[in-house]
């Protein structure tokens, strides 16, 4: 099932939309280490499309998308 989580995200000078931080809804926030790439892409594991952020958080690398003005994360148990 699909969750939706709060990202904070800024514009760089170029008009690019970067998320800075991922906030779920039970509290905890992380940090996106770094961005590794964007592109326009479906997610195979939660269904939808729209650009998809490939990210290092902790260390793991999670697929980040941005749907409709809303953000989500593939989750790890979908197959």
């Amino acid at each position: 099932m699909k969750q939706y989580v709060s990202v904070t995200a800024r514009f760089d000078c170029d008009g690019n939309l970067l998320p800075v931080s991922i906030h779920w809804k039970d509290g905890r926030s992380f940090e996106i280490d770094k961005i590794l790439d964007i592109r326009y892409a479906a997610s195979m594991k939660e269904g939808g499309v729209g650009i998809r952020y490939s990210c290092r958080i902790a260390g793991q690398q999670r697929y980040l998308f941005l749907e409709d003005n809303r953000w989500f994360v593939d989750s790890r148990e979908a197959s």
